[in-house]
């Protein structure tokens, strides 16, 4: 579900593929505390390779945005515009409900560990 890499600069990358629903998120969830714990607060969230994601997943993605606001972290999404099959699945759920707009979304790691590059408009 969730593996994850510290480079050498402030991004911890968490890479998620296949659900993540209401199975699934938790695992996320605790992936992310444990960075968080682990003293890390720039999370990027690889989701290109995610092919569902229900109201649990979006769910899951809101409390960890919270969360990284709490303590003054920095969260960024990668959501390519042909992600996993046919575009990225969590980009169109996130647009359906209107949630889009509250996360910082890049097209790839490079870019998202990137500080000169800017976020994709949603």
């Amino acid at each position: 579900m969730a593996d994850g890499e510290s480079g050498v600069d402030e991004w911890t990358v968490l890479r998620v593929s296949g659900e993540l629903d209401l199975v699934t998120s938790p695992a996320l969830r605790q992936s992310v505390h444990d960075v968080v714990a682990a003293g890390r607060h720039g999370i990027v969230l690889d989701l290109s390779e995610v092919v569902f994601c229900d109201s649990s997943g979006v769910g899951v993605l809101i409390a960890v945005r919270r969360l990284m606001r709490s303590c003054r972290g920095r969260l960024r999404l990668i959501l390519p515009a042909r992600g996993a099959a046919d575009g990225s699945h969590v980009n169109r759920v996130l647009g359906a409900l209107g949630v889009r707009r509250l996360f910082d979304v890049y097209p790839d790691v490079d870019a998202a560990r990137d500080e000169e590059s800017r976020p994709l408009s949603a």
